[in-house]
């Protein structure tokens, strides 16, 4: 019941495929077969090697393209045959020699004299092989679904590698190629012992075939998917390796990463500390330098007024002094005026103790001077040390601001590397968690494929239990040809001791209207001719054979079927 819905659901153009492939089979293996236990050299007589050209020459013909020409359409094989010689440079002598052929006049019949030479060359597998591999080249000459289109073709052209061990010797030029007529005689492989009308038999049979062929399609499936999953499989592995390999990469980076991260942290943290240390020792020696200006301003001032007050004092001392050279002169003058003794003794003293008075003046002048100018000297030395003072602390702020400035500037970048570093951190652990992801992923396919493996196996398992049911059934089906084969050579000799019993019979001219094969009327153009065998009367196109009978040893015209069952039965006796 399942292979008879898969039959139903199957394409008309598969199903011609595969009978044609199968019938491919049966006459190479029967060709092969019969040629070894034959023991000699094969000629053109020989059924086994007629019935192949035949198969041959429908699969060719399979889903061939119709030519249109000025007259009529053209549907020949030759046109695909003659494009080997292009793609295959040996095949150009065969090419040649089938042109030159005298008895030929039709495509077909070229055709044929190709494959019959390409036999002989034992080449006729490299030849179609060269032609299958060319899909665009035989677009042109077939549809897409034709045999040599498809992997039926190439099924055929590695069967036919058989072939090279057999060896023939074929004459081309007195064979008449152009009229021959291309029937598969299917009584050959399908053969049985029972009587005529077993249908149920070879409905049988055709359901072995078909399964068979739905085992080989399952087969070709399975092969193709498992093939499939293999690459799949692959580069599955592939990426997953490399995925492994990015995330150890990744791992490494983000470990050195976050070590560089605690050295540039650890080295702000040492540079944060050294500045503020630096800073609080300079603002400890920018109070001192202050407070050893304000005592300096102290001194300058207190320095300022004892100099202020000692000018004034010297001042009053000189005004003193004029005064007692004032008194001194009027005294010098009283003096010269009243001259006594006891004048001059009083005057003495008191020009001794203004004299005394006058020395200490001097000194204390003097002694005033030189303060005045240890004063001055200290006050310009004063001056000088805090100018210094003033230029070393200028010197030491600008410095400081300086290294304050870089001390931001550094803090600042240490701050942006550290913002950027958490970005890149961030980064790394979004990628991560990619990673993690695809290959939970990747497990989860692993998985699935590990299923799919035993799966396949199981599938390998069925599909080797019906390779060997297909095997068996070949075999039984092999048997039931050779018995069907021999039953009816028995019933066709038989039918002709019948026919040798009753007598044959002449059918007269007069009682023939109609062919009894095409059923065509007869006219002055379709002329009447009796079959030399069975005495009925047929045209010229159903009875255009001629084999030499018991009556006559010449060759005689005979119609088609008589021509057929004559030649079957000249094949079952031959050895």
């Amino acid at each position: 019941m399942f292979f008879s819905v898969v039959l139903a659901v199957k394409d008309p153009t598969a199903v011609e495929r595969a009978n044609l492939l199968n019938m491919a089979k049966l006459s190479i293996k029967g060709l092969i077969e019969s040629a070894l236990s034959f023991g000699r050299t094969l000629d053109s007589d020989y059924p086994p090697l007629q019935q192949f050209f035949v198969v041959m020459e429908h699969c060719l013909k399979h889903g061939l393209k119709v030519r249109k020409s000025f007259l009529s359409y053209n549907k020949t094989i030759w046109g695909p045959l003659e494009l080997v010689e292009k793609l295959y440079p040996e095949a150009e002598e065969i090419a040649a020699s089938v042109r030159d052929l005298p008895g030929l006049k039709t495509p077909l019949g070229r055709a044929r004299a190709w494959l019959r030479l390409a036999l002989m060359q034992k080449k006729m597998a490299d030849y179609l092989r060269c032609l299958i591999i060319q899909r665009d080249l035989l677009s042109e000459f077939y549809e897409y679904h034709a045999l040599m289109m498809e992997e039926e073709g190439a099924v055929i052209v590695g069967l036919l590698v058989g072939l090279n061990v057999i060896d023939a010797n074929l004459c081309v030029k007195g064979e008449d190629l152009d009229s021959q007529v291309g029937v598969i005689d299917f009584s050959v492989y399908l053969k049985s012992d029972d009587d005529i009308g077993g249908k149920e038999r070879n409905v049988q049979i055709a359901a072995i075939l078909d399964q068979k062929n739905y085992v080989e399609e399952l087969n070709r499936q399975l092969n193709s998917t498992v093939s499939s999953l293999h690459a799949r499989v692959d580069s599955l592995e592939k990426s997953n390796t490399k995925l492994i390999e990015e995330l150890a990469i990744a791992k490494n980076n983000i470990i050195k990463l976050q070590e560089e991260n605690h050295q540039l942290r650890s080295e702000n943290t040492l540079i944060l500390m050294k500045t503020q240390h630096h800073l609080e020792d300079m603002e400890n020696e920018l109070v001192v330098q202050v407070s050893m200006k304000h005592e300096i301003e102290l001194a300058m001032k207190l320095l300022e007024k004892d100099i202020h007050e000692k000018q004034d004092t010297l001042i009053g001392l000189r005004q003193q002094l004029d005064e007692v050279k004032a008194i001194n002169v009027e005294m010098y003058q009283k003096l010269q005026v009243k001259v006594s003794e006891d004048a001059m003794k009083e005057k003495n003293e008191i020009i001794s103790r203004l004299e005394d008075k006058t020395n200490q003046i001097n000194a204390t002048m003097k002694q005033l001077e030189q303060r005045l100018q240890q004063a001055e000297k200290a006050q310009m030395e004063a001056e000088a040390e805090d100018e210094k003072l003033k230029q070393e602390y200028v010197n030491k702020s600008e410095s400081l601001q300086n290294e304050f400035s870089q001390k931001e500037k550094q803090l600042l970048q240490l701050e942006t590397d550290l913002k950027i570093e958490k970005e890149w951190r961030q980064t790394l652990e979004d990628d991560l968690q990619k990673e993690k992801e695809t290959v939970s992923h990747l497990r989860t396919e692993t998985q699935e494929i590990v299923t799919l493996k035993k799966e396949f196996l199981k599938l390998q398992e069925k599909n080797k239990q019906l390779k060997s049911t297909c095997a068996d059934q070949e075999a039984a089906l092999q048997e039931l040809a050779s018995k069907l084969s021999e039953s009816k050579l028995k019933i066709e000799d038989i039918k002709e001791a019948n026919k040798a019993l009753q007598g044959q019979v002449w059918l007269k001219d007069k009682e023939a209207t109609h062919c009894k094969l095409c059923e065509k009327e007869f006219s002055l153009s379709k002329r009447k001719h009796h079959c030399r065998n069975c005495g009925e009367i047929f045209c010229n196109a159903c009875s255009d054979n001629e084999l030499p009978l018991p009556s006559s040893p010449k060759p005689v015209r005979v119609c088609d079927s008589c021509h057929a069952i004559l030649i079957q039965r000249c094949s079952s006796n031959v050895p």
